[in-house]
């Protein structure tokens, strides 16, 4: 493993004018390749919605907030869940991760054509009664065009959102990251053309983190004459807080009923984490002592 640091960096443009977060993540979507067994087009979809997450983690306030972007499109790929704390710390997985598709016309991995059409659904848990939750159409299935939607009709906050995964010939990630920009209320017309012109001078965020640029170069090289400002940067990872007594409380909540049916089998009985394929094995015992629990 490489010193290499996957992080984001936070900061603001046009005298606060304009908020911005950029990433690198090529361990933490590595580290997803490596549990899912994902092809490259599957890894380039997964890749690009833990680095979409990990940046709407990161604008989260609380330290218990937690978000949850599912895809549920009609492609092959069939669905994609990704959760974010506000550490930035994500985790995810798709249904089909073995799905292979011929390459786009531009010659690139056809993530559109893997997820298809559908929907985006993003879920708030922020700790209130009620979680929020925002639902948009996908527009392309490429993730970052979709979240851009997500942002403009869910969220109210004009947004634009680019996100990368490059692969290496071993079928590794060489490269990920991204970027999204956000316009505050009082951003004049001036700044908002401005920036605008500057965006079409961005061909690909992937072209970019191929030419080895830092989160913090990308943003210099968009936002030169903006005034910008960096303001922090923070670690951001692959990360899952899975663990026994948390898959107990899951079989608990299925019922005695349930847990007796298993019990009658007269075998343990192994469960296994989506997100990070780590087994756990209830004995027979042990699953009589969760029937207890159930009353």
């Amino acid at each position: 493993m490489s010193s290499y640091q996957d992080y984001i960096v936070r900061a603001s443009a046009a005298d606060g004018q304009i908020r911005v977060f950029a990433a690198t993540t090529r361990d933490l979507v590595e580290k997803a390749r490596k549990i899912h067994g994902t092809s490259p087009v599957a890894t380039a979809t997964l890749g690009r919605l833990l680095t979409g997450a990990a940046m709407m983690g990161s604008m989260m306030k609380g330290m218990s907030d937690v978000l949850t972007v599912q895809i549920m499109g009609d492609g092959p790929i069939g669905s994609v869940t990704v959760t974010a704390d506000s550490m930035a710390r994500v985790k995810g997985f798709v249904q089909n991760p073995e799905v292979m598709l011929p390459a786009s016309k531009e010659g690139k991995l056809d993530v559109g054509g893997a997820v298809g059409m559908g929907m985006l659904r993003v879920i708030k848990d922020l700790g209130l009664k009620e979680p929020y939750v925002g639902e948009t159409e996908l527009i392309s299935g490429e993730i970052a065009e979709d979240l851009t939607v997500y942002f403009a009709t869910s969220e109210q906050t004009p947004s634009s959102v680019a996100l990368g995964v490059l692969m290496n010939r071993d079928n590794t990630v060489a490269q990920a990251g991204g970027f999204i920009i956000q316009l505050m209320p009082d951003a004049t017309e001036e700044v908002i053309s401005h920036l605008e012109q500057k965006l079409t001078e961005v061909t690909s965020v992937s072209g970019l983190l191929e030419e080895g640029m830092t989160p913090e170069e990308i943003l210099e090289y968009i936002f030169a004459g903006f005034d910008l400002k960096l303001l922090d940067k923070i670690s951001t990872s692959y990360y899952c807080n899975c663990s026994k007594e948390r898959v107990e409380k899951a079989l608990i909540s299925l019922g005695a009923k349930e847990i007796n049916a298993m019990i009658a089998d007269g075998e343990p009985i192994t469960m296994n984490c989506h997100f990070c394929d780590t087994s756990y094995t209830f004995s027979v015992d042990e699953l009589k002592a969760l029937v207890q629990n159930c009353r």
